[in-house]
C-alpha cells in the first residue's frame, strides 16, 4: 500500500512544542463531528510525551506551508500484540498517507517483537460514519463500542457506607500500594478487549507522565488483607467539563457481586462533589464480559457520547 502527498506538503515527526498546533487540529475535527473540542492542551502534551512513544519513528505531522494538516501516531504497550493508532485530518489525501505510514510502522513493531501479526485499533466517533467507511476500505472492522457515561452533581453527595469487612486505602504513596493496585488492574482486566497488561515500571511511568493524575487519586479496597478492587481517578475532564474522571475501575473476579464497584463509584461521586465538580465521567466497553454498563446505569450514570473501536490485523 502506498500513498503520495501533494508536492507542497511536508512531513516531520511531532514534538512537545507542537502541542498547541495539535490541540487546534484535533479540536477543529472533533467540533465538526460532535460539536465540542473534547480535547485540551494537557491532553496533547501528554500524548506527545507518553513513555514508550518515539516521535521519530512512531509519529507524523503533515504541513501545508505553516498550516498543520494532519497528525498520526501509533503506540503499543507491554508485549505490543495490540497497538493503538491515532489519525486526525480532514484531508482525505493526507489521511491515506498517514494510514500508510501507521500500517507500515505497525508491521515493523510486529517483526521487532517477534509476532506473526498484531492487532491495530483506531477509535472513531460513531457520528463520523464517513470516516468509518474510509477506514473499512483499509481493512478496519468494528471491534467494540465505548459509551462515555456521566452523572451530574447538584450540591453535596453523601458518602456511601463502607461494606462490612472492607478496608479502604486512599492514595498510593509507596511502591507496595502501587504494586497492589497494578496487580488488581492486570488480573481484573485480563482478556478484555484492547487491554494489554503492562509491567509495573512501565505502568507507573505512564501514570506519572499523565499530568491530570497524582497518586492520591487512587483508591484500593482490601478484604482480609488482600487488595481486591481499585479505582484510579484523574482530572482529565476538569478543564473542559468541570468533571472528575474515573480512568480505571477494577474488581477481582472472586470479589464481584459484593457491591464493591458501586461503593467505589458512589465514593468517587462524593469526592468529586466535595471538590465542587459538576459531575463524574467514565468510559465503558459495552461488550465488556462483566455487567459494567448495568452497574453504571444503576448508580445514576447516563450515556452522553458513543465511540467505536475499529480493528485491523496487521501481518509482520
Amino acid at each position: 500500500m502506498t500513498a503520495v502527498l501533494p508536492d507542497r506538503y511536508s512531513v516531520r515527526p511531532p514534538a512537545k512544542e507542537d502541542a498547541r498546533a495539535l490541540l487546534e487540529l484535533v479540536s477543529d475535527y472533533n467540533t465538526s463531528v460532535v460539536g465540542f473540542a473534547d480535547y485540551t492542551l494537557q491532553d496533547a502534551e501528554d500524548q506527545l510525551t507518553e513513555p514508550g512513544f518515539d516521535p521519530g519513528t512512531d509519529g507524523w505531522l503533515v504541513f501545508d506551508g505553516d498550516r498543520l494538516m494532519g497528525y498520526a501516531a501509533v503506540f503499543g504497550k507491554g508485549d505490543h500484540r495490540q497497538l493503538d493508532a491515532d489519525v486526525v485530518t480532514t484531508d482525505v489525501a493526507v489521511e491515506a498517507y498517514l494510514l500508510t505510514e501507521v500500517l507500515t510502522r505497525t508491521a515493523e513493531f510486529a517483526r521487532s517483537y517477534g509476532h506473526s501479526s498484531v492487532q491495530l485499533d483506531a477509535v472513531n466517533y460513531r457520528a463520523d460514519t464517513a470516516r468509518a467507511e474510509r477506514l473499512a476500505g483499509y481493512g478496519f472492522a468494528p471491534g467494540t463500542t465505548f459509551h462515555r457515561m456521566r452523572i451530574d452533581h447538584h450540591g453535596a453527595v453523601d458518602a456511601p457506607e463502607v461494606p462490612a469487612g472492607v478496608v479502604v486505602r486512599r492514595g498510593a504513596p509507596d511502591e507496595a500500594s502501587r504494586r497492589a493496585a497494578h496487580a488488581v488492574l492486570n488480573a481484573a482486566f485480563d482478556g478484555q478487549f484492547g487491554f494489554t497488561p503492562r509491567p509495573f515500571e512501565e505502568w507507573q511511568a505512564a501514570q506519572e507522565n499523565h499530568s491530570a493524575f497524582d497518586w492520591s487519586q487512587l483508591t484500593v479496597l482490601e478484604v482480609d488483607g488482600e487488595a481486591v478492587a481499585m479505582l484510579s481517578a484523574n482530572d482529565q475532564f476538569v478543564e473542559d467539563e468541570d468533571c472528575g474522571y474515573v480512568g480505571r475501575l477494577a474488581v477481582l473476579e472472586k470479589a464481584r457481586g459484593q457491591g464493591l464497584a458501586k461503593f467505589l463509584l458512589r465514593d468517587q461521586f462524593a469526592v468529586d462533589a466535595a471538590n465542587g465538580r459538576a459531575g463524574t465521567i467514565l468510559h465503558v466497553d459495552t461488550n465488556n464480559p462483566t455487567p459494567a454498563l448495568g452497574v453504571y446505569l444503576s448508580v445514576g450514570m447516563r450515556a452522553v457520547l458513543v465511540m467505536e473501536v475499529l480493528r485491523r490485523e496487521v501481518a509482520a
